[in-house]
């Protein structure tokens, strides 16, 4: 595979891990030392551009290459500085996905997206021969072995595999999905239900365990000017879940934190006084700047990330780096904001301008 090229490497300091610094920023407990990174997830090829080693994509039975993988995935968030490594178990809930050639520098693997034009389940006869996973078939290998390798100072903060209504919307195909709200509204509920089930074992179980100091869910939930489906079907089908998946975080005294894409300003108040997150992440110059997110809710909930990430695509570094620093001066003061791309470190990024981010966040995001 080839790495994305670098002009200049940056070189970072010498990791020094704290998860207490992100949870003073989580739980909005102050301003910490400096202000901490925060990133839903890394594409395998940034880890392997950044580490040198390639990730790939083992099976669930060779535990060899999958206990490699996860060893540079521990090296890439120390050494890039994060207090965390974001780590999920293995579910099998099979669907349907569309494929093409990936563009980016660093590609090695196709690119998926869901189609939204049929789902797998799109029947009553779809429902019962679906092959749900039961409890004991969750495998929590990744966790439990990350667990034992974490650096001092580093948790685990525990993902599941997708959102409550991005699973039933992947189940289901987006269009099927809309059409079968309006046509058999109960088998959209039956499907919702059993999404919700799994996820509450899922979570429950990784609440547990040992290194895991918050917990976190990516359920996108809206497109440019709206939520995907009304805030009525939102709060019918799957506030209900994400609240008791949000009370199994804080049972545990963690915080539980949301990932969701789009413009929620429809059910942003259902987000905080009722399913009672605690962070929210992925932001979009276009739909709503983080700055203006920190400034609207910065005294309820904990605001991550938005670096917007087409910026951070079309960008040169030395834009990226004030950009950065402008975003610490606007969203850092009073604590409860942390440092990162407005979604996720994908490898069409370029990895200066992503490295040039983190840069800046330590030389001029100090407290």
């Amino acid at each position: 595979m080839g790495f994305l090229p670098m002009t200049a490497p940056v070189t970072l300091p010498k990791p020094r891990p704290d998860f207490s610094r992100l949870r003073t920023v989580l739980e909005r407990a102050g301003e910490p030392d400096r202000v901490p990174f925060i990133e839903l997830f890394a594409d395998p090829e940034v880890i392997s551009a950044v580490t040198g080693g390639e990730v790939v994509d083992p099976e669930p039975t060779e535990r060899e290459l999958r206990e490699r993988n996860l060893l540079l995935t521990i090296r890439f968030w120390h050494e890039c500085g994060y207090d965390y490594v974001p780590m999920w178990p293995t579910v099998r809930l099979p669907i349907k996905r569309t494929a093409s050639g990936d563009t980016a520098p660093t590609t090695h693997r196709e690119r998926e997206w869901q189609d939204e034009s049929q789902g797998i389940i799109n029947s009553w006869a779809d429902f019962d021969s679906y092959p749900w996973p039961r409890p004991e078939e969750i495998d929590y290998f990744n966790l439990e072995f990350v667990g034992k390798k974490l650096p001092d100072g580093m948790q685990m903060i525990a993902l599941g595999p997708g959102g409550q209504l991005e699973h039933v919307m992947w189940l289901m195909g987006y269009v099927p999905f809309a059409m079968t709200l309006r046509d058999d509204p109960s088998l959209v509920q039956a499907v919702s239900d059993k999404v919700g089930e799994i996820l509450v074992s899922l979570y429950t179980t990784t609440a547990g365990m040992p290194c895991v100091g918050a917990q976190w869910i990516g359920d996108d939930m809206g497109f440019k000017t709206a939520t995907m489906v009304s805030p009525a079907d939102l709060r019918r089908l799957v506030f209900p879940w994400l609240k008791r998946l949000a009370g199994i975080a804080h049972s545990r005294s963690m915080p539980f934190l949301l990932h969701s894409c789009g413009n929620l300003t429809a059910i942003m108040d259902d987000l905080i006084d009722d399913v009672r997150i605690d962070a929210r992440h992925s932001f979009e110059d276009q739909i709503q700047p983080v700055s203006e997110a920190k400034r609207l809710y910065g005294d309820r909930i904990a605001v991550l990330g938005g670096a917007d990430v087409d910026f951070m695509c079309r960008s040169g570094e030395e834009e990226v780096r004030a950009y950065t620093r402008r975003l610490i001066d606007e969203c850092a003061p009073g604590g409860g904001w942390a440092l990162g791309t407005g979604n996720s470190v994908a490898n069409y990024i370029p990895l200066q301008n992503y490295m040039a981010m983190l840069d800046e966040g330590y030389r001029y995001g100090s407290y």
